[in-house]
């Protein structure tokens, strides 16, 4: 659990030491023992937090990795006096030589947590728990299942880590588990950017983690252009993020977005990096995706916005993702409406809603596009239905405050 801030420090540090400090616990005594090296770790973020505000380090880090180095040599003796003198000797001897540099561990922590031989729930699970600092509930409203479900995918995967007694992967390797990487960093920044719970409706500390962690990928594997998309789609949709939440915290969807409160910084960044990842490519699904984010931060408004370009882009990412993800379809739909008329859009969102009842943010693009076809009570009723049927909190009030203007403007 990563603590609140006793001194100052966002989250996000906090978030950042641990995920160092665990690092370092990791290259010393292997992945074989990566349950005690958490634990230690966790044991040590809270003693600072009892113990910083009053007195802060000169070294938080140096600090945090020496606690938990002495709470990981308490538990190692304390299981090892329940083993022969081999294990314990086993356990308490580093497998690799203490380093005394300082260096960012991110990127190989995250690789091991998606290693090839745990399955994909654990890998995003445990990288959810372990480098993104969620709890097991948080990373449970993620996905909308039980957390003990997730506690047990956590479980397993740390304990397939320990089978195997790697220690951490060299940065070379980054490229053998790239594909993992980018899902669940996909996974983060989601989250990030829409949170299950929607109260609040972002969580900034871990967009800023998932984008750091896409900035160390993309410097691992310069080469690998998914790499480079991700980095991409994540700069594009953050700099967006000052005219999506309204400082009341209202969602602003993005047809009513002031598009002069975009980061003009990141939108460049993000452009620069699209440019230069497509020439040649053979596009996948997160490249694919930072194009058409791309073409939304050119264009000055909703009217002038290439939709015939990004309905192309659409259908292509549908190909490529073997039209397994109704998202997808969904936002196709929405970009279809803007090409082939509403009407279209509506028969598409039938036959979506067919196959994908319970999809989410289905009625809530239903109810706008009902109201955008001039079609009042029916989209009054759709965005009745789409309230009911949404957990969000910022998507509820977000939709409610779109009812409320529709119902005044036909009173």
């Amino acid at each position: 659990m990563i603590p609140a801030e006793p001194f100052g420090e966002g989250e996000g540090r906090w978030r950042e030491l641990a995920r160092q400090a665990l690092a370092r616990l990791l290259r010393s005594y292997g992945t074989a023992q990566f349950d005690l090296c958490e634990d230690a770790v966790q044991e040590a973020l809270l003693q600072a937090y009892q113990q910083w505000p009053a007195r802060f380090p000169d070294d938080p880090l140096g600090w945090l990795i020496a606690t938990a180095r002495r709470r990981y040599v308490d538990r190692a003796r304390s299981d090892a006096r329940r083993r022969d003198r081999e294990t314990r000797a086993t356990l308490l001897a580093p497998p690799v030589a203490p380093e005394t540099a300082q260096r960012d561990d991110s990127l190989l922590v995250l690789q091991l947590c998606c290693h090839p031989d745990l399955p994909r729930s654990g890998q995003v699970a445990l990288t959810l728990r372990a480098v993104a600092g969620l709890t097991t509930a948080q990373i449970a409203n993620v996905y909308q299942i039980p957390e003990r479900t997730i506690a047990q995918r956590i479980t397993r995967a740390k304990r397939r880590l320990g089978e195997l007694g790697r220690l951490l992967p060299p940065p070379e390797q980054a490229d053998e588990s790239v594909t993992a990487v980018l899902d669940v960093l996909y996974v983060m920044f989601a989250e990030a950017h829409h949170t299950t719970a929607g109260a609040p409706p972002r969580d900034a500390d871990l967009a800023a983690e998932a984008i750091h962690l896409a900035r160390l990928l993309r410097r691992s594997v310069p080469e690998a252009t998914e790499a480079t998309g991700l980095l991409a789609l994540m700069l594009l949709t953050e700099a967006r993020h000052p005219a999506r939440v309204g400082p009341d915290g209202r969602l602003t969807s993005l047809d009513e977005q002031d598009r002069a409160l975009w980061d003009k910084e990141l939108i460049g960044e993000g452009i620069r990096l699209v440019e230069q990842a497509t020439p040649g490519a053979d596009p996948g699904p997160y490249l694919l995706q930072a194009c058409i984010a791309a073409l939304h931060a050119e264009a000055p408004d909703i009217a002038t916005t290439d939709w015939v370009e990004i309905l192309a882009l659409y259908r292509l990412l549908e190909i490529v993702t073997g039209h397994r993800n109704p998202t997808i379809t969904l936002n196709r739909i929405v970009a279809q409406a803007m090409v082939d008329g509403i009407d279209v859009a509506l028969a598409g969102i039938d036959a979506l809603e067919a196959d994908h009842p319970g999809l989410p943010r289905l009625g809530a693009v239903r109810a706008h596009l009902l109201e955008q076809a001039g079609r009042p009570d029916d989209a009054a009723t759709a965005y009745r239905r789409a309230i009911a049927a949404t957990v969000n909190l910022a998507e509820q009030r977000h939709l409610r405050h779109r009812l409320r203007r529709l119902s005044d403007a036909h009173t």
